[in-house]
């Protein structure tokens, strides 16, 4: 494969010019990596739960509902589905008939960065869980279904206020889903992807705000210069009050 040389020069402060410049740094380090129907009842108060569940935990449906298990196939299952909400949203950001009159080119262009982004990261879940699961009684989360009736993507004060609370709370979920990984590959994995992740929210911060430290504000970053980390059960009840995941599904066997 042939390489290319990036070059690191120092730019000014100009929101245009930040602009452009978290512009081409999402585009260079997001590429690299190969509701209303969500149930909180049952996450588990086990803050070290097995890294390999025994059958019981696989994600799978129980009682007519899919769980999405515990270990760390319940992890990268929560992944998952994070990541199904993430670039569902950023689908139909870029779809919309008035994306092109409420963003201008270079909105527009980051905006199209995070949606490959999410893509990606969403099709590499899938593919790593369904390895991870093959012979075992485990399932693969089923493609969720999403309403957005909170958000006008005709706004845009609307789109960026969704996507920035979207982003906020995927950082602190990897953040505090890290702990609970067991192999060492998937850590890494995590790793990266949670270090895109808090590119694309910085990114939408510096869109809301340009010019300003909001990309690196007192609410996403803690007195020790550290981004905010959740466990499962604290990410899982804000992600269902945004009211945007309509199908049901429990975590009985997350921390």
């Amino acid at each position: 494969m042939k390489s290319t040389k990036v070059t690191v020069t120092e730019v000014a402060t100009s929101p245009a010019t930040n602009l452009a410049s978290r512009r081409s740094f999402l585009k260079i380090s997001g590429l690299t990596l190969a509701g209303t129907g969500l149930l909180l009842a049952g996450c588990s108060d086990d803050d070290n739960p097995p890294a390999t569940p025994d059958s019981s935990m696989l994600p799978g449906v129980r009682n007519g509902k899919f769980d999405l298990g515990g270990g760390d196939a319940g992890i990268l299952t929560y992944a998952y589905a994070l990541e199904q909400l993430e670039a569902d949203f950023y689908t139909r950001v870029v779809n919309s008939n008035t994306f092109g009159s409420i963003f201008n080119s270079e909105e527009q262009q980051v905006l199209a960065d995070l949606y490959a982004h999410e893509v990606l990261h969403r099709e590499f879940f899938k593919t790593a869980i369904t390895a991870a699961l093959a012979g075992t009684a485990g399932e693969v989360l089923p493609t969720l279904q999403f309403a957005y009736n909170s958000v006008n993507f005709n706004n845009r004060d609307s789109v960026l206020g969704t996507a920035k609370a979207l982003e906020d709370t995927g950082v602190r979920a990897y953040n505090g889903a890290g702990r609970y990984i067991q192999s060492a590959d998937y850590l890494l994995i995590a790793g990266k992807i949670v270090s895109v992740e808090a590119r694309h929210a910085s990114a939408i911060r510096s869109l809301i705000s340009p010019g300003t430290a909001s990309f690196a504000g007192n609410d996403i970053v803690d007195a020790n210069g550290l981004d905010l980390a959740d466990k499962p059960s604290m990410v899982i009840p804000d992600v269902a009050a945004l009211n945007f995941i309509q199908t049901a599904f429990t975590a009985n066997y997350l921390p």
